[in-house]
Order: C-alpha cells, then structure tokens, then sequence
C-alpha cells in the first residue's frame, strides 16, 4: 500500500459490501466519521474519575454500567485546545461513544454525536497532503460530502495510548 492510499476497513457488517457505514461526529467544526462496527455505545459521561499522571489525552475512568472505562478526549488527541461545556446546573457535560479496542473499554469524548451515514466505498478517497501531521496520523482517509469533508478516523491510531511509559 503506498503512502497516500486511504486504508480501506472492512464493510461494515450489514452486508452492504459496496459501502462503508460511520457514526458522524463533531470536534470543532470539523466532521469526522467512525466505522459503526466499532461503536458499542452513546451515551453522556456525567461522573469521572481523574487518574493522578495519566497522558493528557486521558481524561479518567467511568463506570459504565457496571464497566470500568477509560475516557479520552478526542480534541486532546488532535492537538486541539479544550472547550469545557457546561449544563443547566454548571456541570461538565460530556458526549462520549463507546468503543472497544484490544480487549479494553473506552468511552472517546467528543464534541457532539450527528447520525449514522452510508457512503459509496468508491468515495474513499487519500488524505489530502496538507492535512494536519497529527490529523494524518490518526485518519484512513476522506469522503467528500456535498458541503464538507468527512475525516474517516483509525480508531485503532486514536486509541494507541502510550500507558506503559506513562507509568
């Protein structure tokens, strides 16, 4: 595979092999997309436990339903600055999606959740050149919508926390 080749996941288990299925979700005003078939939950993040010197990036653990779960910012991880957002009550408000990776919970905290949208698999396209050397290293590739770009994310690059030299 060359460098600029998007990395084209497998079809999503619908049975649609012509198309690839995201979850939509926003950081910034950017759009991104998540493959559905690792997306476990959505759900509001409402009590976190901060884990004195974790990465930055770790924002603490949630009990989800009986789950231990590690919750990371997703603007963190993009190198974009926090925007705390607050509720009626003055409390943090926090969106999240739950994921699994490598035998592991993690709740991913984002800015909002939008829908899920199926696009042509041939709409895939590279990462532009330009893009962000972190956004790069964290995305598969691009699908042009008909008002805006869709960043695909590598959840398994998202989620490759450095813990063990964190330790």
């Amino acid at each position: 595979m060359m460098a600029n080749e998007p990395h084209i996941p497998e079809p999503a288990a619908t049975g649609f092999g012509d198309s690839l299925d995201y979850v939509t979700i926003r950081v910034g005003e950017q759009l991104l997309g998540l493959p559905i078939s690792r997306v476990q939950d959505v759900f509001i993040a409402n009590r976190i436990t901060i884990v004195p010197r974790a990465p930055d990036e770790i924002v603490g653990l949630i009990n989800l339903r009986g789950r231990i779960v590690t919750a990371v910012c997703l603007r963190k991880r993009l190198g974009r600055p926090v925007e705390l957002k607050l509720d009626s009550q003055g409390r943090h408000e926090l969106t999240a999606i739950g994921i699994d990776h490598d035998g592991e919970a993690y709740a991913l905290i984002v800015d909002a959740v939008g829908e899920v949208i199926r696009l042509d698999r041939s709409t895939l396209e590279p990462l532009p050149v330009h893009l962000d050397r972190v956004w790069a290293a964290l995305a598969t590739g691009i699908h042009r919508l008909a008002d805006e770009l869709l960043v695909v994310l590598d959840l398994d690059a998202v989620l490759d926390l450095d813990l063990r030299s964190a330790a």
